[in-house]
């Protein structure tokens, strides 16, 4: 795939959801001609993952820390694609992007934090653009399968309409599964960054934060329960809407404005009609579930039997002015904070190995990057699905 020593590296692959990331390519690729390796801070934490995943004895094992720079961008020289799962990103994750950029290596992370990543669009894209290195955030639940889900819609508009839909909903009809503990300490992190910093807060509540130049129309704020007239059943806000909606936007203004610049998306959760319905919705609005010290800290998850058991179905509606609409569906055959999520990352690095004519360097998301390509893969390979309904 690559003139270099590797085509990806695993790093922060002795964490909880590294391991799962470097466990599926020892289980789904092993036995293909991928070079990869694993990489932490600690040479025998991996040294025992390696072990404990059934990875070749050979594998090799690389040295990197976020606290040592030169040892970031000696393991970037040596590989195509980083995959990164060492967040909070806005604590660990700037050098690794400023290596990257610097040595034309590609990246991709599980980054659901808008005001780092837009602070790394400023600082880096140039450098990027320079030396040819796609930077991809948000490879995992957040956000591909909401990314890739408009993406798909709207191809589907075009080809039944002639035109975009004007206003999508993405709605979340069933999840069984929790958000990572990575999740969790990412929030804490960009809470404790906005306690200090107006600008962050900004970025935070702007949709368009992520769209440098670009402001677009007023968008549903989907903070409120209401009933939506399209499911005849009331639906919650989403707690992951705040990152989805603003990587929805900026691969909208990647591919050049093929929704159209009027477009208004936004994403809640369905819980159901009537009363029972009423009182689940307002019960979710008022409870923050990454809230408070409950749940997986970060290095921690659930059991295999209970990431196995775990899924996702979401659904994306179109709609126009004069009344058409049409629907789309996503789902995931794993939990989406680990099962899914390690799928997902580890398919798109791979995809961007076999790729490397797909795009110019800069900072992407995986829906503007891979598109279609990767939802075919993501189908094929990791347990989703994507069908017109």
């Amino acid at each position: 795939m690559s003139e270099r020593e590797f085509d990806i590296v695993v790093y922060g692959a002795s964490g909880f959801t590294g391991r799962l990331v470097a466990e599926y390519l020892v289980q789904a690729h092993g036995a293909s001609d991928l070079k990869w390796a694993m990489a932490g801070r600690s040479l025998s934490r991996l040294e025992a993952v390696r072990d404990a995943i059934g990875a070749p004895a050979d594998t090799v094992l690389i040295t990197a820390d976020a606290a040592d720079p030169a040892s970031l961008g000696a393991m970037c020289k040596r590989t195509s694609v980083v995959i990164t799962t060492v967040g909070p990103y806005q604590l660990y994750g700037n050098e690794l992007v400023a290596a990257c950029a610097a040595t034309g290596t590609d990246y991709c992370d599980l980054c659901g934090e808008p005001a780092w990543m837009r602070e790394q669009i400023d600082l880096h894209g140039a450098a990027a653009a320079r030396s040819g290195a796609r930077i991809v955030f948000s490879c995992g639940f957040d956000s591909i399968p909401f990314d890739l889900g408009v993406l798909m819609l709207q191809h589907d508009a075009r080809a039944a309409h002639g035109a975009p839909a004007p206003r999508v909903k993405g709605r979340v009809r069933a999840m069984e599964g929790g958000f990572s503990g990575g999740t969790a300490a990412s929030m804490k992190a960009t809470m404790a960054a906005a306690a200090k910093d107006p600008k962050v807060i900004k970025r935070l509540t702007d949709p368009f934060s992520l769209t440098p130049g670009f402001d677009g129309p007023d968008q549903p704020a989907g903070l409120l329960p209401h009933i939506d007239d399209a499911l005849d059943s009331w639906v919650a806000p989403f707690i992951m809407a705040a990152i989805n909606t603003k990587n929805v936007h900026r691969t909208n203004q990647l591919l050049g404005h093929p929704y159209g610049e009027d477009f208004r998306y936004d994403e809640m959760v369905v819980t159901s009609p009537g009363e029972m319905g009423r009182q689940a919705a307002e019960m979710m609005a008022k409870v923050n579930p990454l809230a408070g010290d409950k749940g997986p800290r970060p290095g921690e998850g659930p059991s295999k039997q209970e990431r196995d058991d775990g899924y996702y179905d979401l659904l994306f509606i179109g709609e126009y002015p004069d009344g058409r609409s049409l629907r789309y569906g996503v789902k995931g055959d794993r939990d989406p904070g680990y099962g899914s999520t390690s799928r997902m990352i580890a398919e798109t690095a791979i995809l961007l190995s076999e790729r490397p004519q797909d795009g110019d360097g800069g900072v992407w998301t995986p829906g503007a990057l891979l598109g279609q390509a990767l939802a075919e893969r993501l189908q094929q390979r990791a347990g989703l699905t994507f069908a017109a309904e």
